[in-house]
């Protein structure tokens, strides 16, 4: 049997958060740019850097971390279904049936 991989709800919060701080410091050096020194200025784009990088590393590790989820997803679905053919497609039909009731209402 296939282990199923734990949530990676943290990966997907820390990738929140570092969207949120890009687009934070990204107001900021458009509301402050002007005002900035050059050494100022500097640091402010390196900070802005850093958190960009951050978020687009999150971004990477969050979207192999789907792939593999789907990729294990697929495998189980593929295996239920060669193991029990004719269940599969009774459950498929009463899909069907439930979806073409669904549409006819309408």
């Amino acid at each position: 049997m296939i282990e199923p991989i734990p949530t990676q709800t943290g990966a997907r919060d820390q990738l929140m958060n570092d969207l949120k701080t890009v687009i934070s410091d990204a107001e900021s050096w458009l509301r402050n740019g002007g005002q900035l020194t050059g050494e100022e200025f500097q640091a402010a784009k390196a900070k802005f850097e850093r958190t960009l990088h951050n978020a687009k590393e999150d971004l990477v590790r969050f979207e192999q971390n789907v792939v593999e989820k789907t990729k294990i997803a697929a495998k189980a679905t593929d295996e239920y279904v060669t193991e029990n053919p004719w269940k599969s497609v009774g459950i498929g039909a009463a899909v069907g049936v439930v979806i073409g009731m669904l549409i006819a209402r309408k």
